[in-house]
């Protein structure tokens, strides 16, 4: 019933900058994801080097660096799950009385729409919040996971598990970064998604900068460079 009411209310233009919204979501996570992918994104590049860390891993003693480097990711985690909270608060509420959102609309000189349809924006945005919320939160539990494994690994490095556990660790710390990555990036989408709020040309203009922003660090950085830099002339050794 609710859709029915809602249809009407959107343009040719709305149902536009949603399908770029959702095709350039799905095609990005794909590209960056995609091992295949001609030039490889920094996520990409940073899984060899956590296979690399689990492989010198076994070797390290002690092996209090690595207890704290995993420790320093899941705080991160923990830090932008709970912004994410904070944020569908915020949203929450906004569900409840439109009027500030339709007074935004008045302050920049356009037609405030109907209160449905602030409703339905403000909800595509929690979207992109509730995902990343939930990517966070397995992400978490993830590195969880690794870090069972990674205690598991014998003291030895000639022990014949040794190698097989720290592999196991390293494939589950790459799953546990996709999903942090995944989150990352649905926080840059709410962001992007939000200029709807000022219209579907608006909504164009902020998610093509999302886009545009996430395509250039994570294949165009300074950062990226210096990595697969360092990682070229290990090869070359």
């Amino acid at each position: 019933m609710i859709g029915a009411d809602l249809l009407p209310l959107l343009t040719p233009a709305d149902g536009f900058a949603l399908g770029f919204t959702l095709l350039g979501t799905i095609a990005l996570q794909r590209a960056i994801e995609s091992p295949r992918f001609p030039r490889p994104s920094v996520s990409q590049i940073m899984s060899c080097y956590r296979r690399d860390w689990m492989r010198e891993f076994v070797t390290r003693q002690p092996r209090l660096y690595d207890a704290s480097v995993l420790g320093g990711l899941r705080e991160g985690i923990t830090f932008y799950a709970s912004s994410c909270l904070i944020g569908l608060g915020g949203g929450l509420a906004l569900l409840a009385d439109t009027r500030p959102l339709q007074g935004l609309a008045l302050s920049f000189d356009l037609e405030a729409d109907p209160a449905l349809l602030v409703k339905a924006k403000v909800l595509f945005v929690l979207a992109f919040l509730v995902n990343a919320f939930l990517k966070f939160v397995w992400s978490h539990r993830l590195f969880g996971y690794c870090s069972v494994l990674m205690a598991s690994v014998p003291n030895d490095p000639a022990h014949p598990r040794a190698q097989m556990r720290a592999a196991r660790a390293a494939e589950l710390n790459i799953t546990a970064a996709r999903n942090y990555n995944r989150g990352l990036r649905s926080v840059y989408y709410a962001l992007g998604a939000m200029g709807w709020l000022l219209g579907p040309w608006a909504l164009l203009l902020t998610m093509g900068a999302t886009f545009a922003t996430l395509i250039r660090r994570e294949f165009a950085s300074q950062s990226r460079a210096a990595i697969i830099a360092r990682l070229d002339e290990d090869d070359a050794a």
